[in-house]
């Protein structure tokens, strides 16, 4: 099995082979002229975005600027996600995030580590667990996503969590290790903010 065939088999590998690094400066050529896309220029995003992308669904929108080891290649989007300025996506293997999730500024969702013993990462070995994270998630400002967690639908991730560990449907989850606050509930039905109360008959559409 070559080097790059184990970027998603989760083995170790050495990640400066030379298939692997070719193919990844191709990839970081294309994020940087995504990067440099002007703000008005959204139809031109959209379609790089197509382009670089494993999977994006229809009516998602990044916030450049965007940092991706891959460039996106093994990212994978549902429809109407929304990313916020400065996402970071270790996309060394694959990252799935489902319809109408929300991604915060400066969210690092990663999927390569390393080895604890030391031999071994003073030869830069590398592994590589995909993350997933569900449907109409929110994941606050800075929050950390390690390797290999799967965060379950209509989640709320704190701003500044480290996710360690999978979360289940359902939750405000917080803190560093990020762990579960509460069920969303019928509280949460009739406000949205502290003491604002969610105006039904008024809310914009």
């Amino acid at each position: 099995m070559s080097m790059r065939e184990k970027l998603h088999t989760g083995e170790l590998y050495l990640p400066d082979d030379e298939e692997i690094m070719k193919e990844q400066l191709q990839k970081l050529d294309r994020l940087y002229d995504f990067n440099q896309i002007r703000p008005t220029e959204l139809d031109k995003r959209a379609r790089m975005l197509k382009e670089m992308f494993a999977e994006i669904g229809e009516n998602c929108y990044i916030e450049p600027p965007l940092h991706a080891n891959f460039g996106g290649a093994h990212v994978h989007f549902g429809k109407n996600v929304y990313a916020n300025f400065g996402l970071t996506l270790v996309d060394d293997t694959h990252i799935y995030v489902g319809d109408y999730t929300m991604l915060g500024p400066n969210v690092v969702i990663a999927t390569a580590g390393h080895p604890i013993l030391p031999e071994l990462r003073e030869k830069a070995y590398q592994y590589n667990m995909p993350v997933r994270i569900g449907r109409n998630c929110w994941i606050g400002a800075g929050a950390i996503l390690l390797p290999g967690v799967t965060i379950g639908d209509n989640v709320v991730v704190g701003a500044g969590s480290v996710v360690t560990k999978d979360l289940p449907s359902g939750v405000v989850a917080v803190g560093n290790p990020c762990r579960v606050l509460r069920e969303v509930n019928e509280h949460d039905r009739e406000y949205y903010f502290k003491d604002r109360k969610i105006d039904y008959e008024n809310l914009p559409r």
